[in-house]
């Protein structure tokens, strides 16, 4: 593998963000600074309170293929749409992915944690449709389509994990997450060597924090 600081400089898109955003983007801007990594930022200041991101920005997005974004901020009520979400949409970034695992020489609670939470990023409720039907009644529709059960089915077979747990509320949601979990076993019948179950959001978090092992198969 090249040393850092081996080959052509590469361009990647730079979001500071909002609050936080600057420290934690600044911090990564100085490691690569010091390991001298063959790559330069293109910067953009994109803030929350913005309605639109600017077509320059997108454009550096989708040329660089990568970009480093600070969060920014989302105004509460009021009809103003989420910046963060239209980034997603725009990029079409549907699956968030997030892995949590324990490292050698940090002490946590847990042991062995091992865990991929691969979550919906422009569907469900982010789709953002929702209409006033009458003054005071608002109606939120809910959309969803299999494109994320078979994400996450095609991550746990290629990085060769051997369960899918689908977390919903289809027993107060009983269409719209029932819609979600019929797409996942649907999608499940696909892939036998992946043990396929379904857990309620609510008991999905206590267990998460009560007994996050169980939700670790991996293949041998």
């Amino acid at each position: 593998m090249p040393r850092p600081g081996d080959g052509t400089p590469r361009a990647v898109t730079l979001i500071p963000g909002d609050g936080i955003g600057p420290l934690v983007t600044g911090a990564v801007e100085q490691v690569m600074a010091v390991m001298h990594a063959p790559v330069y930022f293109e910067r953009y200041e994109i803030h929350g309170d913005m309605k639109s991101a600017p077509q320059e920005l997108i454009n550096s997005i989708k040329k660089n293929k990568v970009c480093l974004k600070g969060g920014l901020m989302t105004p509460v009520g009021g009809g103003v749409s989420s910046l963060n979400v239209q980034l997603r949409k725009e990029l079409d970034l549907y699956a968030s992915l997030v892995h949590c695992c324990n490292y050698p020489g940090l002490p946590t609670r847990h042991e062995n944690v091992d865990i991929v939470v691969i979550r919906e990023n422009t569907e469900g409720e982010y789709s953002g449709l929702e209409h006033e039907v009458v003054p005071g009644v608002v109606e939120s529709l809910k959309f969803c389509s299999e494109r994320i059960a078979q994400y996450a089915f095609e991550y746990a077979y290629l990085n060769n994990r051997k369960k899918v747990t689908a977390v919903h509320k289809a027993n107060i949601m009983k269409l719209a997450d029932g819609l979600f979990l019929e797409s996942c076993r649907e999608v499940a019948t696909k892939y036998p060597g992946i043990k396929y179950n379904e857990i309620i959001v609510d008991n999905c978090c206590m267990q998460l924090v009560a007994k996050p092992g169980q939700f670790r198969c991996h293949g041998k």
